[in-house]
Order: C-alpha cells, then structure tokens, then sequence
C-alpha cells in the first residue's frame, strides 16, 4: 500500500521543483517586490516570468496585490508549512557523530584501529 502525500504538497513540491520559482521565493524572502523587479535578473520574459509568479500564487507560495498600476509580489511563508512539517518527519534520526563513532572504534576494537 502506498501513501500519496496530500494534493496541496503535491503542488508545493512541484513549484519548487523548478529553479526559477526557487530563486524567485529566495528573492522574495528580502522584501516584497513588483513583478518588473522579479523578472529583471532573468534571461527570460516577462511573460515567462508571470507564468512562473502564476504557479507560485496558485500554490500559495506568494500572493500578488495590485497597487495602483503595479502588481506587487509578497512570499507567504506559512504556505510551506505543511512541506516543512512533512520533510521535517525525516529528520526525527539524529545525524551521525563519525567524530564519537571513531571514538568508539578505537575503544572498543583491537589492532591499529584502537591502538594510540
């Protein structure tokens, strides 16, 4: 039997699947920006780039807001946190300490490996 993660991680993992969203949400985590500022660091369009900002708000990752004649982008960090709470399940091992575990070789076996 195997365990789909639910459709909203889906998306999310999809978003951030691709490296333009992700330097996307990387620039947003300074400040909230127009989409002319979003797209100017790439070699893309900037339909390219809105097409990108459209997964990215259908998602919930940023939201979009029109002020005056300019749509601002904002990240919206709490969209995340289902993936956050998800990945974070994987770390529930505590990371390998090599430093104690070859400590513990040298005490423990005989020969080169545990002599000083």
């Amino acid at each position: 039997m195997t365990t789909r993660a639910p459709h909203s991680l889906d998306t999310i993992f999809a978003a951030l699947a691709d490296p333009t969203r992700r330097a996307i949400l990387t620039m947003l985590l300074e400040d909230d920006m127009a989409v002319t500022d979003v797209a100017a660091p790439f070699d893309i369009s900037l339909a390219a780039v809105s097409k990108h900002l459209k997964v990215l708000a259908e998602t919930g990752l940023i939201a979009q807001e029109r002020r005056g004649r300019v749509i601002w982008c904002k990240l919206e960090p709490d969209a995340m946190r289902a993936a956050t709470v998800w990945i974070q399940g994987f770390g529930q091992f505590e990371p390998l300490d090599l430093d104690a575990f070859e400590r513990f070789l040298e005490t423990e076996l005989p020969g080169p490996a545990g002599a000083r």
